[in-house]
């Protein structure tokens, strides 16, 4: 059952609401800042398109369940059809909680509990919509809003006149090599030693509200997992269960492999976002919910990095192919009846599948629609 009203009470409440200063004023600085916890699932400005969520550009005026080329539940498609249109109102109510206006969204987010933060938001939403756009300016000058025309996309910059681009030197000579900087912004690995950290710092304090902000949506408000989303602490003494429960803190043998991966590709939808102190902090969080680090005021940097061991290191073994028979003196691998006897099942791996897809699932991940 649709939650959201359609009486003339509605309109009553609309007015007050819009009449509101905590949904009436907002800051698109401020705004901008808070849609990064909306990120992971939706995009906005030039050039966006649907992730897991749709895009939001033009969300000002658009009834619901009504972006082409992205699959809505069924609960939001029904609601659009019932006249759902997406304004002010609306839209602070269905930030403030999903679940509670439309039973049946997709929407995993629990929704923004500020009134500031709700505000900041549909402001900076209004900054992407010509139709919020221009009711401000209507009502200064009392005229009714005019349909204006989209802002001319601002000329790409010429490329510098000394870079010297050498073309591909293959078989269909298609592509050019890459620049120098070019391979610097992807050569960003970072070895167990430490090798590749970048400057920063952060600590478990630090850390805490960017995991909230970022990570809690998909990752459970303690790394318990979200629906079916990975499971980030807890696990440990589970590898010798049938279904172990393989987490940073039971299962992954170096540091590098948490920092390199978030620095990398998260949030969800939103990769390369956050800044290397943050990212230090939040793998200090990280530590801190796998019970690796105690304390709150414990500080990661590309100085202690390496110091820092997780449980399950010694469980690891160097990988010795390099050195087998095929590989060392480059012969050919055996390829049939290299083992005596019959061939023997000795055990089975799990499938898992950790990025769900929303196809009509509730629980299948953090999408907002």
């Amino acid at each position: 059952m649709l939650k959201f009203p359609k009486s003339a009470a509605f309109a009553v409440l609309a007015l007050a609401t819009l009449s509101s200063p905590s949904l009436a004023e907002g800051d698109a600085d401020a705004g901008q800042k808070v849609f990064k916890k909306c990120a992971a699932c939706h995009a906005v400005g030039e050039g966006a398109k649907h992730k897991v969520g749709p895009e939001l550009n033009e969300i000002f005026g658009r009834a619901a369940g009504s972006a082409e080329g992205y699959k809505y539940s069924k609960a939001m498609i029904e609601a659009g059809d019932a006249g759902l249109v997406w304004d002010a109102a609306t839209l602070g109510e269905y930030l403030t909680n999903p679940k509670g206006m439309i039973k049946g969204t997709k929407m995993a987010f629990a929704g923004l509990k500020k009134d500031d933060e709700v505000a900041n938001v549909l402001a900076y939403l209004r900054t992407f919509s010509q139709e919020a756009a221009a009711a401000p300016a209507a009502a200064e000058t009392g005229e009714a809003p005019v349909e204006t025309a989209a802002a001319a996309a601002p000329p790409e910059p010429a490329p510098a006149a000394d870079m010297v681009v050498e073309k591909s030197q293959g078989a269909f000579g298609l592509g050019r090599k890459a620049l120098p900087e070019e391979i610097a912004a992807w050569d960003i690995d970072i070895r167990p030693d430490g090798t590749g950290l970048p400057e920063g710092s952060g600590t478990v304090a630090q850390g805490e509200p960017i995991y909230t902000d970022n990570c809690a949506v998909c990752h459970g408000d303690f790394g318990e997992g979200a629906g079916r989303w990975p499971v980030l602490a807890g696990g440990q003494d589970t590898l010798r269960n049938d279904r172990p429960e393989k987490t940073i803190g039971s299962y992954w043998p170096y540091l590098s492999t948490v920092f390199d991966y978030v620095r990398r590709a998260m949030p969800f939808g939103n990769a390369r976002s956050m800044s290397d102190d943050d990212v230090y902090a939040l793998t200090a969080y990280l530590l801190y919910l796998n019970d690796v680090v105690d304390d709150e005021e414990f500080e990661l940097s590309k100085e202690n990095f390496a110091s820092v061991r997780l449980p399950n290191e010694a469980n690891f073994i160097a990988d010795g192919r390099a050195d087998e028979p095929h590989y060392a003196k480059s012969v050919e691998p055996c390829m049939t009846d290299c083992k005596p006897g019959p061939v023997e099942i000795t055990a089975r791996a799990q499938v898992i599948d950790v990025t769900p897809e929303g196809e009509g699932d509730e629980n299948s991940g953090g999408s907002i629609d």
